[in-house]
């Protein structure tokens, strides 16, 4: 007699995770299947900086911030820019400003989850309004501390005996009978076994998104933007390759909106590769100077970061050369420089509040002098001669020219000791803007002269595009349960987190207002799972029609 599950999860990222814990609480019987090895159980989430774009919080009253789901909403849409079929995304999106109070915000809180008692914002917006108020909350403990708890919770708990994983399982195929999703296929690569099947009566696929693939990275490409960058670096994981989309298209599912990606402008090869091309995404510098290859700034409106993540791709990739340079010092390093995810980021992950505070007030010198040691894209130097020689030496070639370099920095700083009030320069009224908020006051420098001989070491860094979500997937309704071409729900099957674009095959549509990844695991596999419990429809879809983008 073949073994059967109640839920077969494929995936175990947050989402997957998320929806195994619901689905236990309700006494079903789950096996998650994880193409990873054990020690990777939590998959991107596990590794992120557990950012969380939330609406009405607590956090937000206290700090003064008036936010409703109708603003919210309303900032989301000026950001999605949502066509008139996009049905299913508007839905979601309306359903994530609505909830994510109750079912992330209050829910994680029950579970002893919480978050640092700032709210940062980002993604204010460029050309069109993004956050119009902050609403970025940021887990204390990192996202290394949310996979952290929910395998604790599904270790301890009370119907643990119904639970079961199995890992470096490749999903390759899903099985259909009688036009309902009943299982799926995979095979164990290591052990050279194929064709494993696996019964249930709901799978949930949590496999994320097809970022972690370059070639269907470029193959999905926004075409209004044009070619895409001839080297790019992957934030994802290889194993983001979109395999189990193929799976789900083949059997009826609609994929949707794989041009939409968000993908990030500063990053740098990992010092500790874990495959090729693997990639560290940098949070740049606001202070710093962005410059394309020939070491000239990118204009004639300055490149900066905090306002539109997608613009700054947008350009990047645009640009002659594959690559561009942000140029700073020490002291702007020490204060505003991160990098995205828990890994650099110890004193956050391992919630040691007095160590973070004091790298805050003081300077994160820690992770400058890390970079410093462990990057070569990452150069440090005593005087513009010897960084303009360190860059070209990088390079091979010499197409950074000392007196264009010194030229660039040289009218910058003479805008800066002209004083506040004829600082006619738009970095610089942006820099002021971020500083009005005081979460990012204490991580944006006062404008100071870049070449200022107090201000330490000169720093360039060179960057390339990266890789890291994808807006668009496998379309889902209300219930996360998958949809066909004619929007009608397929029996047995569900997708969930990025592998659903966080919810109806593309939620944010073009770009995210930020932080809306993690949360939006959340919402879609407790939807997910409420669905399964419930066993029959909550909503009737079917008359739903030819809404399909």
């Amino acid at each position: 007699m073949v073994a059967k599950n109640d839920v077969i999860v494929i995936g175990a990222g947050i989402a997957g995770l998320v929806a195994a814990f619901e689905c236990l609480n309700q006494g079903k019987s789950v096996l998650i299947l994880d193409r990873n090895t054990e020690e990777h159980l939590g998959g991107l989430a596990k590794l992120s900086f557990g950012g969380m774009a939330l609406v009405g919080t607590p956090l937000q009253k206290r700090l003064g911030i008036k936010d409703t789901p109708e603003i919210a909403l309303d900032d989301w849409h000026s950001f999605a820019n949502f066509g008139p079929n996009d049905i299913f995304p508007k839905q979601w999106a309306e359903q994530y400003v609505n909830e994510s109070l109750g079912q992330v915000y209050h829910w994680l809180s029950s579970l002893d989850l919480h978050f640092f008692p700032v709210v940062n914002w980002v993604e204010r917006g460029l050309y069109k309004r993004g956050n119009s108020v902050p609403r970025y909350h940021v887990l204390w403990g990192t996202g290394y501390r949310l996979v952290e708890r929910f395998v604790e919770l599904l270790k301890k708990h009370r119907n643990n005996a119904k639970l079961s994983y199995l890992f470096e399982h490749k999903v390759t195929d899903l099985i259909k009978e009688n036009g309902r999703i009943v299982g799926c296929i995979a095979e164990q690569e290591k052990m050279g076994k194929k064709d494993l099947t696996f019964y249930a009566d709901h799978v949930m696929v949590a496999t994320g998104g097809i970022t972690g693939c370059l070639d269907k990275v470029r193959e999905h490409w926004y075409k209004p933007w044009g070619e895409p960058p001839k080297e790019m670096l992957n934030g994802s994981h290889p194993f983001a390759d979109g395999l189990v989309h193929d799976a789900v298209q083949k059997h009826g599912g609609n994929l949707t909106h794989l041009d939409k990606m968000w993908n990030y402008a500063a990053g740098i090869p990992n010092p500790k590769p874990e495959f090729e091309g693997h990639g560290l995404s940098l949070i740049p510098c606001k202070s710093a100077l962005w410059l394309d290859h020939s070491g000239r700034r990118i204009g004639p409106e300055p490149m900066m970061t905090g306002f539109d993540t997608n613009e700054l791709c947008h350009r990047i990739s645009g640009l002659e050369k594959p690559y561009t340079w942000q140029l700073l010092n020490w002291r702007i390093a020490a204060k505003e420089l991160a990098v995205s995810g828990s890994e650099h980021n110890p004193m956050i992950r391992d919630r040691k509040l007095v160590s973070f505070l004091r790298e805050v007030l003081l300077g994160n010198h820690r992770l400058v002098r890390q970079l410093q040691k462990e990057s070569d894209h990452f150069i440090v130097a005593n005087n513009l001669q010897e960084l303009v020689d360190k860059m070209n030496r990088l390079n091979g070639d010499q197409t950074i020219e000392y007196e264009v370099l010194k030229k660039e920095i040289t009218q910058y700083d003479d805008v800066i000791r002209r004083g506040k009030g004829l600082w006619n320069d738009d970095q610089l009224r942006r820099i002021q803007h971020a500083r009005s908020w005081r979460s990012d006051r204490v991580r944006t420098c006062a404008p100071k002269p870049i070449l200022h001989p107090s201000a330490g070491p000169l720093i360039a860094i060179k960057l390339r595009l990266i890789t890291r979500k994808s807006l668009g997937g496998i379309q889902t309704d209300l219930e996360s349960r998958v949809l066909d071409p004619l929007g009608s729900p397929i029996p047995g099957l569900y997708a969930i987190g990025e592998a659903a674009g966080f919810g109806g095959g593309g939620a944010s549509g073009f770009k995210s207002l930020e932080g809306t990844f993690l949360s939006g695991c959340i919402l879609t596999a407790r939807a997910a799972a409420k669905s399964v419990n419930n066993g029959v429809s909550l909503r009737e879809h079917g008359k739903q029609r030819s809404l399909v983008t």
